[in-house]
């Protein structure tokens, strides 16, 4: 279910050369274009690349040793998420996101998410309720032994099985729609000390409302947490250096 881990840390520094980055190896199923993605988002949001910096579909390309098809992917992606701004004739550079912005973002996914916790409460089967545990289960080991990457894709499918388990698929589809938009600003989240502890007592939390069928307390539950990983992404974008140093202290742990 949630066995597999990410590359580790130094694997992925490894993989790095001056002649040309290429793209770890990664058992999660992902698209080149998908792990493009990943890899500038994380770069734009610890500073490596800053605000009008060119990304130039061909020099990606040759950097990354891949064909401009997932390049064109990747950056339609982060223009979505407001990580990039496409110029007429020109190409596409880091954009800056304003704080309005990522706050107007996070209050939407927080309204979103809120919904589908407090609709899951009142819905969730009998065999959801046991896969929702045993989600949370198998995250707990990847909190343990301190796995970034393991536990961001846990954070993930714990998400989306909340969204499956409203049982409304119009609801389900917009926060996924959103969730695409504010996910590099998520997965920056983790880089904080402690963060993973943290939000698995969080998810905790909104896991007991929607076991007890408390539809106000799972929505509430759930709008603190999004409340509190939009606050965990201020205290690393203030400071991504002090985070890195934090994240490297995690994989060592």
């Amino acid at each position: 279910m949630l066995r597999q881990r990410g590359t580790p840390k130094s694997a992925r520094h490894k993989t790095r050369e001056r002649s040309g980055i290429k793209l770890s190896p990664r058992p999660d199923g992902l698209t080149h274009g998908e792990r493009l993605r990943i890899e500038i988002a994380d770069q734009i949001l610890s500073g490596e690349l800053t605000p009008g910096t060119p990304l130039d579909e061909v020099t990606l390309a040759e950097r990354y040793n891949v064909s401009r098809t997932p390049v064109r992917e990747a950056l339609r992606e982060l223009a979505a998420a407001g990580l990039a701004v496409h110029r007429p004739h020109r190409g596409a550079v880091v954009a800056s996101v304003t704080e309005e912005r990522l706050l107007e973002m996070f209050q939407v996914m927080a309204d979103l998410e809120s919904l589908c916790a407090g609709y899951a409460a009142e819905h969730i089967t009998p065999a959801e309720r046991q896969h929702i545990v045993d989600i949370h289960t198998d995250a707990k080991e990847l909190v343990r032994t301190g796995d970034l990457e393991g536990y961001t894709q846990a954070n993930d499918t714990f998400h989306n099985f909340i969204y499956t388990c409203s049982h409304n698929g119009f609801l389900a589809e917009t926060a996924i729609a959103v969730r695409r938009r504010v996910a590099p600003f998520r997965r920056a989240q983790f880089r904080t000390l402690g963060r993973l502890a943290v939000s698995h007592q969080e998810h905790e939390r909104v896991i007991q409302a929607i076991l007890r069928g408390d539809k106000e307390a799972a929505a509430r539950e759930m709008r603190t947490h999004l409340g509190s990983v939009h606050h965990s992404y201020q205290v690393f974008s203030e400071n991504p250096r002090a985070s890195a140093a934090a994240e490297t202290a995690q994989d060592d742990a």
